[in-house]
This record gives C-alpha cells, structure tokens and sequence, in this order.
C-alpha cells in the first residue's frame, strides 16, 4: 500500500483547498491510501525549541516520515504560503540535520477564488521544498480557480473540467512518489 500524506495549507475548518484535498483522496486508485497530515497543535518555531522539541512537532515529524509521499494543497496569502504552513514546514526541518523532507517526494496544488489561483503561492513553495531536497513534482500544475459548485459535500468533484485536471494530478502523483519511494529502496 502506498500512503500518500496531504497538509492543507489553512488552518480554516471551512478551507477551500481541505475540499480540494478531500476529492483528490477519494480519487485514490486501488493499492493507494491518501491521508490528511494534520499540524494544527504547532506552537509557533522558535530555534529555542530545538533543544527540547514539542511532542506535537515530534508527532508531525513522524507523521511526515510515516507517509511515501505528500500533497501540499496551498492557499496564497499575499501572492504566497500561508504562515502557519510555513511554521508547519519550519517545525519539519528541524532541528537541524532531521530534515523530513529529505528525499521525500513533494506534488504542490492549491485553490483560490482569485483568477490565478495559487500561481505565486506555489513558486515560494517549490523554492522552499528545492532547499529541503524535497522531489517535486513539476507537472501537471493545478492552479485551481475554485468554484463551490464544483465541489459536493463528500468529496465528489461536480465539474468534468476539474475532475479531468484532478484525476491527472492524482495519476501524476501517484508515480512521482512511487519513483522516488522506489529509487530510494534501491539505494
């Protein structure tokens, strides 16, 4: 079974990219497990925490390392990442040395109700990611421009457009982690 990890970008209970997240799990093809990685107890980082980490950011270490692979669906707070995601990666990078996301294979989407979705949120992630040595998968792109008619309340995607894109980036994801989770085993 291939565990594939996703974070939401938002902390918002009501967040439009925890939807978009939701169908791209239920888009799981047989053999493949999607699971929401959750960073919601993080304190704010501090390097003085370093010495003695939080068993939260202990937890969300392990929950990262736990999984082959990981979606970041992000939103795009003032054209970039929202800055309880960036807490969430800075907590998984250290300390230092312990970096989870090493070699772990990264595939980045995001929704927006804006026209260019999350196109500029998504550049400082892959740069952020190309820093930690995460692979990152370059195509396809999903720069959501999100329409709640799109979406139903269990995670069905309504639109044959965004189901079509998502289906792709589901296919797309699932080889670029079983790449990496493959080339690493062989190592």
């Amino acid at each position: 079974m291939t565990r594939i990890g996703y974070i939401i970008g938002s902390l918002a209970a009501g967040s439009i990219n925890r939807q978009v997240g939701q169908a791209i799990a239920s888009l799981a093809p047989e053999g493949v497990e999607f699971v929401e990685l959750n960073y919601s107890e993080l304190p704010q980082y501090s390097y003085d925490l370093d010495a003695d980490y939080p068993v939260a950011a202990r937890e969300w270490k392990q929950a990262i390392e736990d999984v082959d692979g990981v979606v970041i669906l992000t939103p795009e707070y003032l054209r970039s990442i929202p800055g309880a995601l960036k807490n969430a990666i800075d907590f998984a990078s250290r300390p230092w040395g312990t970096n989870s996301f090493n070699g772990k294979p990264v595939a980045i989407a995001g929704a927006s109700v804006g026209a260019i979705g999350t196109a500029a949120a998504q550049q400082h992630l892959r740069a952020i990611l190309g820093h930690l040595n995460a692979p990152t998968l370059g195509q396809p792109e999903v720069f959501l421009k999100f329409s709640p008619d799109d979406f139903g309340a269990n995670g069905e995607v309504n639109n044959p457009a965004t189901l079509a894109l998502l289906e792709g980036f589901v296919a797309a994801t699932v080889a670029h982690v079983e790449l990496h989770t493959h080339e690493s085993v062989n190592a």
